[in-house]
């Protein structure tokens, strides 16, 4: 596998961990660069560890697990999703009286984990090519934290001027990515 080949991987599966870290952006009420790099920390360790994964149970078990990783995407995703529409209807009083970015543990781990799932297969496809499987893996991780903070700055930037709205928007844009994610898996798209 040829160096732009991997980058053009890299930059692939960083797309939907940089989509979830926009609207992660459009939810934080105040600026919050720990917390941003925390964020953007998760999405990369996971892009980076699933291929890992793959890498690992080789082809052994690549039908299984693409028989059922975009229902879980998908199921995630729009779980998330449906609960930030909800929050910013309800209105959420936590977060509206002006503080820093709440890190959410699990539900940072449940985003990680349906964007990076499709980097499972990218592992199995690195074992059949015996592509280099650390230098790989961490090019992976790389851009996948620098998109997903950037990200992050970017949806901060718009939800700041449109508050509420924007985190509908966060949430139905979540909601759409696993979606698009299911309509792959099934062949629709």
């Amino acid at each position: 596998m040829t160096l732009t080949e991997l980058l053009l991987i890299s930059v692939g599966l960083a797309m939907d961990a940089f989509s979830v870290s926009v609207c992660k952006g459009l939810s934080m009420k105040k600026i919050d660069l720990k917390g941003g790099v925390i964020t953007a920390l998760f999405f990369g360790v996971f892009q980076g560890v699933m291929p890992m994964i793959g890498y690992f149970l080789g082809s052994r078990f690549a039908d299984v697990i693409s028989s059922f990783s975009h229902w879980v995407s998908f199921g995630l995703l729009a779980f998330i999703g449906g609960k930030m529409v909800f929050e910013a209807i309800k209105g959420n009083e936590e977060e509206s009286d002006g503080k820093e970015y709440r890190l959410d543990i699990r539900e940072l781990t449940l985003l990680a984990i349906a964007t990076s799932i499709d980097a499972l297969a990218v592992g199995i496809v690195f074992a059949a090519e015996k592509t280099n499987l650390i230098f790989s893996v961490t090019m992976i991780g790389v851009i996948t934290f620098a998109l997903s903070l950037v990200g992050i700055f970017i949806g901060y930037k718009f939800g700041s001027k449109y508050e509420k709205k924007a985190e509908i928007a966060g949430g139905v844009i979540l909601i759409l990515i696993g979606l698009k994610l299911l309509l792959e898996g099934l062949g629709v798209i």
